[in-house]
């Protein structure tokens, strides 16, 4: 089983991926004219505008509902062992997918706004959608849709109970079936009350976990900023194989850098989409640059926060591809959240397991909160309101007993089975939104010259032939808001 596994692994995750998902963000970035530099203020000052609604949530809302799916073990154990495996210098290749896959995350969840549905009283959306309105194949969207939930509902679940199980014996001794059981009984008691408390307990949650993990990480910078410049200096060798000691694994450093990295932050997964769809704005590109500032604050900040307190500190191993070690600071740790853990035991005694144990199950916790409603939303895509409580009551119970099970089992299998299912929607979702650009940028397009008139942008997908984007036509009515600097809030003629 663990052979065949890895068989699939090492298919999904050859050099046609890797090199893949670098070509599309750039791609993405030359024909945006990096937006994700051009806009930058404006993809943060977007995140606190619009409100929710009875269908939606607002873009605050669905920004912490993708960070909540971004902003997991990735950060903490997935940044480790990009490290244990690629050196430092994977660290620059998990910035180097970070910054072009900002404009492969506008363009997905633009996509999402565009062809989002009010399906139940709720607006739903994502790659199933936008496959099958926008390209018009049903088959594929089924196809994504059905590798989404063998994804997010069954396999990677496990990734993140996993690691919050072994944080939390590692630094309190709990056995590891005693943590899942708390696990699944608290999601429990937010799966069942839907996507607004799924929404509302991840604005609540995302931003507290992420700015107290950022702070003690400046802590420990701070508390060595004079390996500041060795550090870097260590990451950017690494990187362009000019460091004697990491020079033989630079094919290694960006291979983890990638995979890690969109693990870590999701760019161009498919996943970022299904929240991206759910929140009420008047504009798709809003939402777009929303979420393309979400994969700043998951990589830029969040995994460097903990690729510094390891590095800054020397807390790592790393092994080389025929198992001898090229750093072994470490005796007998295993590749993961324990770097961390020592990392911030070496500077505060008595600490680093404990935070990192309670960092970790906020994380975590959060992300699978998302999984599941990145579920939901593929299960709804699926059923069209057939069968549809069944189905949602089938998939709450399988997916509590895969988080449970991952919490029990060896980590090794569950981050094998964890990239299975991140390789397969990568795979169908980058196919699908390379098809789909051409309307992505009519749509920014459209954005620039309204944001140009000096008005409030208002999507009207029939001015620009897009075919299909129902709602828009059908159910949308504009309400101006705060989002830019009009004049007396006028919009074009829409």
């Amino acid at each position: 089983m663990t052979e065949f596994i890895n068989w699939l692994v090492g298919i999904l995750w050859s050099s046609p991926m890797i090199y893949g998902c670098l070509a599309v963000g750039l791609l993405f970035s030359i024909l945006t004219r990096f937006l994700q530099v051009r806009y930058i203020k404006e993809m943060f000052s977007l995140m606190f505008k619009g409100k929710s609604s009875d269908a939606g949530v607002s873009s605050f809302q669905a920004l912490a509902l993708s960070l909540s799916g971004r902003v997991g073990t990735g950060n903490i154990a997935g940044t480790a062992t990009a490290i244990a495996f690629g050196g430092p210098g994977a660290v620059f290749w998990m910035w180097a997918i970070a910054f072009i896959g900002a404009s492969s995350a506008f363009i997905e969840s633009t996509l999402a706004q565009v062809y989002k549905t009010k399906q139940d009283g709720e607006y739903r959306g994502g790659p199933a959608y936008y496959i099958e309105k926008g390209i018009g194949w049903k088959w594929y969207a089924v196809i994504f849709a059905l590798s989404a939930l063998l994804a997010v509902g069954l396999l990677m679940p496990g990734i993140q109970s996993n690691s919050i199980a072994v944080a939390v014996e590692n630094a309190f001794g709990i056995e590891t079936n005693v943590t899942a059981i708390i696990i699944i009984a608290l999601l429990a008691l937010i799966i069942f009350g839907g996507v607004k408390r799924i929404a509302k307990a991840a604005s609540y949650i995302v931003p507290f976990m992420a700015i107290g993990y950022i702070i003690l990480s400046l802590i420990i910078i701070a508390m060595n900023i004079s390996e500041l410049p060795a550090v870097l200096g260590l990451i950017f060798r690494s990187a362009f194989a000019l460091d004697s000691a990491f020079g033989g694994i630079i094919g290694m450093a960006i291979a983890w850098g990638v995979k890690r990295g969109i693990y870590s932050n999701e760019a161009g997964q498919g996943t970022g989409p299904h929240a991206a769809a759910a929140a009420e704005v008047s504009h798709p590109a809003k939402q777009g640059l929303v979420q393309a500032a979400s994969v700043y604050i998951d990589t830029l900040l969040v995994c460097s926060a903990t690729a510094f307190m390891i590095l800054f500190t020397g807390m790592y191993n790393t092994q080389a591809p025929d198992g001898t070690f090229i750093v072994n600071n470490l005796q007998n740790v295993p590749a993961g959240a324990e770097y961390t853990q020592n990392a911030i035991e070496s500077v505060l005694p008595g600490f680093g397991a404990a935070f990192v144990a309670v960092a970790l199950f906020f994380f975590a916790f959060t992300t699978i909160m998302a999984y599941y409603y990145i579920a939901e939303t593929n299960i709804a895509y699926l059923t069209r309101g057939r069968f549809g409580k069944p189905a949602m009551l089938i998939l709450k119970i399988a997916l509590l007993a895969a988080t449970y099970y991952g919490a029990v089992e060896e980590a090794d299998l569950a981050w094998a089975l964890g990239d299975v299912g991140l390789g397969l929607m990568v795979w169908l979702n980058m196919i699908a939104i390379l098809i789909l650009a051409k309307p992505a940028l009519k749509v920014f397009k459209d954005y620039e010259m309204q944001r140009k008139a000096g008005v409030d942008p208002v999507f009207n997908p029939e001015k620009l032939g897009i075919k299909n984007a129902d709602y828009w036509v059908t159910d949308f009515k504009y309400e101006p808001d705060d989002s830019k600097p009009s004049k007396k809030g006028k919009s074009l003629d829409v």
